[in-house]
């Protein structure tokens, strides 16, 4: 067969006069032949290895295998076929100029296609990070979205600066002016850029996320918006606590959402009549009460000091839950509680007094009773 066809490609050559670009008829059929072959096998490559990577896709829970099942899905023709040229071409024997077009033709439709797989890797990256924390965080697409652009623009400017330099473009002075011009826009927009990436920051570090409750320095409020510069808080009173995203995140945020549990301090005095046994049996009580609350932890109870008008009691305790409705009903039950068994127990709370002593200057009452530095009846201070 192939004197066969050897035989005719003398007789066109004969008819011709002379060689192609120095290669015989053979060759060319040859260099076509391996052209075809090497597109369709390509082809072939590509449909088994997607096939392949999308059936274990679905067997894993791994989600690199469906990004690379989406980069390869968008492998384009035209790289296929630049491909295809160049093998087919190296059978050839071919001028300096065929050879650097032909190599210049591969370079940039492989420029193109390295733009193409990164641009849809990204995009499917981010497309599944938002598809797993949409219902948990959806704030945080319009934030994503903005660093698919920005990463995708940095894809493609590397793609064509890289082609512009294939071709034999000079691309130092365009380097260079876009340095420039990107120094000139961040001077600009310095303060929407500092917000911006402060977003990005808040987004993957997480410090908070929507229906935290958070407070920044005197304010807090329950986190309702992420945005690209702002965070926007609804405060206990109702209005809207607008926060820039740097200047958020260069404060210090207490996140009240993510409290495990509860520390409760409290203190209550009782009157100075109080008996030493009555003292001593009052952190008993605390214990019997909070003991009995299956949301509360004792950590400590202890007659702490004599006050001015009170015997002190600290009281240190923990609610299990971080709930603040919860912490507020576990605290009125304590306070019920201990007033109850305190009226059982005979045990007063104290109350401010004031002991006032009167000395009579005059020596002797009417009925002769000494009476000076006598105290009068402790009365309650006003």
């Amino acid at each position: 067969m192939f004197q066969a066809l050897h035989h005719l490609f003398e007789l066109i050559r004969n008819a011709a006069g002379a060689d192609f670009l120095g290669n015989p008829p053979l060759r060319w059929l040859i260099a076509i032949i391996l052209f075809v072959l090497s597109y369709l096998v390509l082809r072939l490559v590509k449909v088994a290895l997607n096939r392949r990577l999308a059936a274990f896709a679905k067997r894993s829970v791994n989600h690199v295998d469906d990004i690379l099942t989406e980069m390869l899905g968008h492998t384009s023709r035209l790289f296929l076929l630049a491909a295809a040229l160049m093998i087919g071409s190296l059978f050839l024997s071919l001028p300096i100029k065929a050879s650097t077009i032909i190599t210049r033709v591969f370079s940039l439709a492989l420029f193109f296609q390295g733009g193409l797989w990164l641009s849809h890797g990204i995009t499917s990256a981010i497309r599944l990070q938002i598809q797993r924390r949409e219902s948990a965080d959806p704030s945080h697409i319009a934030v994503m979205s903005l660093f698919s652009f920005f990463s995708q623009l940095a894809v493609w400017t590397m793609a064509v600066l890289l082609a512009l330099d294939n071709l034999g473009i000079n691309v130092t002075g365009l380097i260079a002016g876009l340095g420039i011009g990107g120094i000139a826009i961040g001077l600009a927009l310095q303060n929407v850029l500092k917000d911006t990436f402060a977003s990005l920051a808040i987004i993957l570090d997480k410090p908070f996320v929507l229906g935290d409750f958070i407070v920044v320095g005197d304010l807090a409020g329950t986190v309702e918006h992420i945005g690209i510069k702002t965070t926007r808080l609804r405060s206990l009173s109702g209005e809207q606590l607008v926060f820039g995203n740097n200047d958020l995140l260069s404060s210090r945020v207490r996140n009240y959402k993510r409290m495990q549990e509860r520390r409760i301090l409290f203190s209550f005095g009782v009157i100075y009549q109080t008996t030493p046994e009555q003292l001593e049996a009052i952190p008993g009580m605390v214990q019997e009460i909070l003991d009995g609350d299956d949301r509360a932890r004792l950590d400590r109870a202890h007659f702490k000091q004599f006050g001015g008008s009170s015997l002190d009691f600290e009281v240190v305790y923990y609610v299990t839950v971080p709930d603040y409705n919860t912490y507020m009903d576990v605290q009125q039950g304590i306070n019920l509680a201990l007033f109850k068994r305190f009226a059982k127990e005979g045990i007063e709370f104290a109350y401010p007094t004031r002991t006032v002593f009167i000395e009579n200057s005059g020596g002797d009452s009417e009925d002769g009773s000494e009476t000076a530095g006598q105290p009068a009846a402790p009365t309650p201070a006003s």
